[in-house]
């Protein structure tokens, strides 16, 4: 018995050694990647009248994560529907995103025939027929500072003119300027010297802030990607660029926009900048 005891335990010992000694040979399901020809992802123009409308289904039937930029937004979703701003041809970016973190794209190109599907007002008043320039608003009491987040409509508390804000952000005060181009979303911010940076801009038109009576205070939100708009900094949390700003007023002539710090509540502390159109 003793022996048959000592022979198992030998065996056992030398399977041991050799499972432990062969590589770990690398299987499909660690990876799980595909390559961008192997992308099963389409961007189809609902057809509305028999013309391809500006309202546009995104599909992905491939099994990485999905990531649609489409010039104007992005969207995070498997599959949705985006609303295109503008006819002509257009040009929406896939990344998928694979298992084991490695990207891939695929440009998926789309034709829109006809706005079928109203588009918000904003987008028109904010770039023109395609590319706008905006400025301070030097006849506004104060350009930039701070104020009453909910209750204030521009400027109120720590108020600065055109002539301070180089104070804040150097080059940004007067002779600077912001152009918002439709195509590819871009916003472009000139200093005064003529260095120019660009980033992404886009408009959301469906979040809006109330007040807690029930009023409209901000009918929607400028999102900007890799730039701020002018001075767009937050002084109390270290000058940090702000990238998403509620919109109080937009039209042909006029923009208003407010930012509100963490945690504000209603007459908290919130930030103003008060352009025009050039």
């Amino acid at each position: 018995m003793k022996k048959i005891y000592t022979y198992t335990i030998l065996a056992l010992s030398m399977l041991t050694l050799l499972f432990a000694c062969e590589p770990i040979e690398p299987r499909e399901s660690m990876g799980g990647e595909i390559e961008a020809s192997q992308l099963n992802v389409t961007a189809t123009p609902v057809i509305v009248d028999g013309k391809k409308s500006n309202k546009i289904a995104l599909d992905n039937h491939s099994p990485v994560l999905s990531l649609w930029d489409y010039g104007i937004g992005t969207s995070v979703k498997t599959t949705d529907t985006i609303l295109m701003v503008s006819t002509g041809n257009h040009n929406i970016t896939f990344t998928g995103i694979n298992p084991n973190g490695t990207r891939i794209e695929k440009v998926l190109p789309v034709e829109v025939e006809e706005l079928s599907f109203p588009v918000p007002p904003e987008w028109a008043y904010l770039v023109g027929e395609g590319t706008k320039t905006w400025v301070w608003d030097e006849t506004a009491p104060a350009v930039w500072g701070n104020g009453q987040y909910l209750d204030s409509n521009a400027p109120a508390w720590w108020t600065l003119k055109i002539g301070d804000i180089d104070g804040q952000a150097k080059g940004e005060g007067e002779g600077a300027s912001m152009e918002f181009t439709l195509q590819g979303a871009k916003l472009t911010k000139y200093k005064s010297d003529g260095s120019a940076t660009t980033g992404a801009f886009s408009l959301d038109m469906n979040t809006i802030v109330k007040k807690a009576d029930g009023t409209i205070w901000a009918k929607g939100k400028l999102i900007t990607r890799g730039i701020g708009v002018l001075c767009g900094i937050s002084p109390n949390e270290g000058g940090k660029e702000v990238s998403e700003y509620d919109i109080l007023i937009l039209d042909n002539k006029k923009m208003i926009l407010s930012y509100p710090e963490p945690g504000a509540e209603q007459g908290g502390t919130g930030w103003f900048w008060v352009f025009r159109a050039k």
